[in-house]
């Protein structure tokens, strides 16, 4: 609980992402209207912003206090008390009603990539997300449920289940470039992982460092990459994760 009007700060990059989510969900619940906390992140967490107006309603005072790098810093307000949604058959809710329509894509596949295997995320929006639901058919097909649990005007409730966590490599490929993205800011990295991408040649790999599990940014590429891959973890974690990106022969 906490008890003062502000926290010191909490740097949660200690956390690999999934653990960061659970914990500050966890802070806001017990958190008195009108406290706040402060945390550090290693990148934009905009994603838990909608995360936590999904679960606990627009209660929720976000304030930047410093933005990129390696130190995003934010500070979470209760403006308001709420009574919060208490579910135990899924694993996170997002209302898509409440995120721009710009960041569904990333809120979706950013929460999705951070997933056990046999979890369920609900979604709920306006209208049927067709465009959400042809990307899950397309990169993720058999590896996950797609179940509607309520589709009226206004309203569609839809509960995705992650039943497969694969997307591992197999044999057959050369790697051609090493790098350590850890001394790099996010935003630095993702370049760099992209450019690593583009420059290889179907049956080539490359292999990078990251200090966290970079699982997000393997749903991201499912959902957006043309280009066949394969995505096979060399060492993962505590501190540090190798991961074998492969661009697949047609």
């Amino acid at each position: 609980m906490i008890n003062n009007k502000t926290t010191e700060e909490m740097d949660m990059r200690v956390y690999v992402p999934i653990e960061r989510h659970k914990k500050l969900i966890q802070l806001f619940k017990e958190l008195p209207v009108g406290e706040s906390f402060i945390f550090i992140n290693d990148h934009d967490p905009i994603p838990l912003y909608y995360e936590f107006r999904s679960i606990y309603g627009d209660v929720v005072g976000w304030d930047y206090l410093n933005k990129g790098g390696r130190e995003w810093k934010v500070k979470v307000t209760r403006t308001e008390a709420s009574q919060g949604r208490e579910f135990s058959d899924i694993s996170t809710l997002l209302d898509l009603r409440k995120a721009a329509v710009a960041d569904r894509k990333q809120i979706v596949f950013h929460r999705y990539g951070m997933m056990e295997q046999g979890s369920t995320m609900e979604i709920i929006a306006a209208e049927d997300p067709t465009e959400i639901h042809g990307i899950f058919i397309q990169k993720f097909e058999g590896k996950h449920r797609w179940i509607y649990k309520k589709q009226e005007d206004g309203e569609v409730v839809v509960h995705i289940t992650k039943t497969e966590s694969s997307g591992l490599g197999d044999d057959g490929f050369s790697v051609v470039e090493e790098f350590d993205l850890r001394p790099f800011p996010p935003a630095t990295r993702h370049e760099m992982f992209y450019d690593a991408f583009a420059a290889i040649n179907p049956g080539e790999a490359f292999e990078f460092i990251n200090d966290h599990d970079p699982l997000p940014l393997y749903y991201q590429m499912e959902a957006e990459s043309e280009v066949p891959f394969k995505w096979e973890y060399v060492l993962k974690g505590p501190e540090e994760w190798k991961v074998r990106v492969r661009k697949v022969k047609e």
